[in-house]
């Protein structure tokens, strides 16, 4: 099956192999949530995403924002689109622990897992004003008063706030202890990091890449296993704290579109991913290609749940 032919190469429907169609797809302008306010990482894969698929399909595509508690109002809203296939929904790591931490009524059992795109690693900051110079700093201070440190960081369960509770927990401190301030997006983390009013902050690279090069905040550490090009920090590791975290990011459809819908969009996401476009935005951005679809990506993210859920309790966030 392909994908659907870019404009003026006949049209946006998706066609089997044997020249039948197996389902028109968009069958108007596509409409992609962003679960968070603008600014964050789901705002900027979302438009992204806008700006490389727009001219694969016809009519156009389109993004709004719906913030707040780590996506879990974006995913009750975006339910309520049964059948609609036009209708995307960017998510990701942080939603399955918002579901959790929420305990939200709404959960990724009811939409349709269409593909894993990207991965982006974390970066520990201090703003200016911090008196944290280095990683070692900052585990001196928690090591001393866990709970005097503020960390800064998006929604509450999210990969930010494990990150704080990895960080505690390797050093011995008690994870739910962990003065940690969450926010409903990145854009929101970012103004209280820059305000000073925060002794750290944690974020997505790509969401703090711009303050780390003007000076306004210090890069301390980073969560990948090797060290990042152009963020002059250590990894988490070689601080001796045994810490590798990625954010991962994709997308789902609501729940009732046929398995036609289904397998039209997938195969126009994959055509974008696999797309020289695609690959530069994740090159210039600094993420990590990521990509599954289908049956692998349905497999992904139920152990995906499982395993933030334990890693949830083990840090305390969540009742056993």
């Amino acid at each position: 099956m392909t994908a659907c032919a870019p404009q003026g190469d006949g049209g946006g429907s998706a066609q089997s192999e044997g020249g039948d169609a197996a389902a028109a797809w968009p069958t108007g302008d596509v409409q992609i949530m962003a679960p968070a306010d603008p600014g964050g990482g789901w705002d900027q894969t979302s438009r992204a995403i806008q700006e490389v698929l727009d001219p694969m399909v016809d009519p156009s595509v389109e993004v709004y924002n719906v913030g707040g508690a780590g996506g879990t109002v974006g995913i009750a809203q975006f339910v309520q689109n049964e059948g609609d296939p036009d209708q995307l929904m960017t998510m990701g790591s942080i939603m399955v622990g918002a579901i959790e931490t929420n305990d939200s009524p709404v959960t990724l059992e009811q939409v349709t897992p269409l593909v894993r795109l990207l991965g982006e690693y974390e970066v520990v900051v201090a703003p200016q004003s911090s008196p944290y110079q280095s990683i070692e700093d900052l585990v001196a201070a928690m090591q001393a008063d866990v709970g005097s440190v503020a960390i800064a960081g998006g929604s509450a369960g999210g990969i930010e706030q494990v990150l704080a509770g990895l960080l505690a927990q390797e050093i011995g401190a008690d994870p739910s202890a962990v003065n940690y301030i969450p926010h409903s997006g990145g854009g929101e983390a970012l103004a209280t990091i820059l305000s000073g009013s925060v002794q750290a902050g944690i974020s997505g690279i790509g969401e703090l890449q711009e303050q780390i090069d003007s000076g306004q905040v210090r890069a301390l550490a980073v969560s990948s296993p090797e060290r990042i090009e152009g963020i002059d920090a250590p990894t988490l590791t070689e601080a001796g704290l045994d810490i590798e975290l990625a954010n991962w990011r994709g997308m789902v459809a609501p729940p009732g579109i046929t398995p036609e819908q289904e397998e039209a969009i997938e195969a126009t996401l994959t055509e974008m991913a696999q797309g020289e476009e695609w690959q530069q935005v994740l090159a210039d951005r600094g993420w990590d290609d990521q990509f599954l679809a289908g049956e692998e990506f349905e497999q992904f993210l139920a152990e995906e749940q499982e395993r933030t859920r334990g890693v949830l309790e083990d840090l305390g966030l969540v009742g056993q």
